[in-house]
């Protein structure tokens, strides 16, 4: 049976899909040396014009250090009617770029967790490479009070039905224009400073959806962050083990994973290993951040040290027949951090837990 692989992303190097985002980036030259150095076999593409635009350049640049493009991300503005034309031809000039750089197929394609559940468990037979996936999301940051409140957002803030039924709409329109036109698979991306953000926004945008047409992109770290007020944290100077605080078991935020997985585990196509920090995510809210303050302040952390429960996470995908790539992303500002370090130290924590 086919391996899970192991990717990562343009985001964990500062290069973010965020309009206006100041600070030194590197090249992508640099960050894909890094990403391979550091034991990756996959990357997402980053902002369109930060890696190669033109196919044969970009597949030269791939090929010659060995990685595969798994996909791409791809924001627009879904609650405006009037974006959902533009937005079907940014997704489809990237789907186009994909699908131009995709090796060949060993054989029928990698089926995804939740199609595999539908169809039946994957088997020797479905060896091969998965197609890449254009990663469709809200046009995140963008509304000030969404942002101003990520981590924390009420119902109030969220979507009326009919704002709800054009988001779901435009999803719809961008997904099948890019599988008519190219043939690859489109999974929506849920997001903290977006409009689905929270469990609830989750479970509406699905509801509304056609599961033929589009998946969902599991983040761990945007779903326990998107969760609300409720992450607790671990003792001083424990960096492993049972969280203790507001729930006496420990377990809060592992059993909040868990309770995603399962919910949404129909409809999970592709995943992104992302860690929250608790109490960051916590001083956040208190201190009421905005979405960037909490990313600059180190909300989602290198691997291991936040809430997010990877060995339960790296099982259930194990039971289900996850046959695809998990992205590891460490979403970071221009110019903070060490991002080749960190990179380094979270494909070392993956493979504690068997990845």
């Amino acid at each position: 049976m086919t391996a899970i692989r192991i990717a990562n992303a343009p985001c964990s190097w500062g290069t973010l899909e965020f309009a206006g985002m100041s600070g030194e980036r590197i090249t992508y030259e640099q960050m894909l040396d890094e990403l391979r150095d550091t034991g990756y076999v996959g990357s997402e593409l980053g902002d369109w014009g930060f890696m190669p635009t033109e196919p044969v350049a970009l597949k030269e640049e791939l090929a010659k250090r060995s990685l595969t493009m798994v996909g791409a991300f791809v924001p627009v503005a879904l609650k405006y009617e009037e974006e959902h034309g533009n937005g079907a031809e940014q997704a489809l000039q990237v789907a186009r770029l994909l699908a131009a750089v995709e090796p060949p197929l060993r054989g029928p394609e990698v089926i995804p967790v939740g199609r595999a559940t539908t169809l039946g468990s994957a088997t020797e037979s479905q060896e091969s490479d998965q197609r890449p996936f254009v990663i469709l999301a809200d046009a995140n940051g963008t509304d000030p009070v969404r942002t101003r409140n990520a981590g924390r957002v009420t119902a109030e803030m969220g979507l009326n039905k009919q704002e709800w039924e054009i988001f779901a709409r435009g999803a719809e329109h961008i997904a099948r224009v890019v599988r008519d036109v190219t043939g690859l698979p489109t999974a929506f991306h849920h997001h903290c400073a977006g409009y689905v953000e929270t469990p609830e926004e989750i479970a509406r945008f699905l509801d509304l959806t056609d599961p033929a047409l589009l998946g969902l992109v599991f983040d761990t770290g945007h779903y326990l962050y998107g969760t609300g007020p409720r992450v607790v944290a671990r003792p001083t100077g424990m960096t492993s083990g049972p969280r203790k605080g507001g729930d006496p078991t420990g377990r809060n935020d592992g059993l909040q994973i868990e309770a995603g997985l399962d919910r949404f585990g129909e409809r999970i196509w592709h995943v992104h290993f992302k860690d929250c920090q608790p109490e960051v995510a916590n001083q956040a809210r208190t201190e009421g951040w905005d979405y960037f303050a909490a990313v600059q302040h180190g909300v989602f952390c290198e691997l291991g040290r936040g809430n997010v429960p990877f060995t339960t996470v790296a099982g259930w995908l194990r039971r289900r027949g996850y046959q695809g790539w998990i992205v590891v992303e460490q979403d970071v500002l221009p110019g903070m951090g060490s991002p080749k370090e960190s990179a380094q130290r979270n494909r070392a924590y993956l493979k504690t837990i068997g990845l």
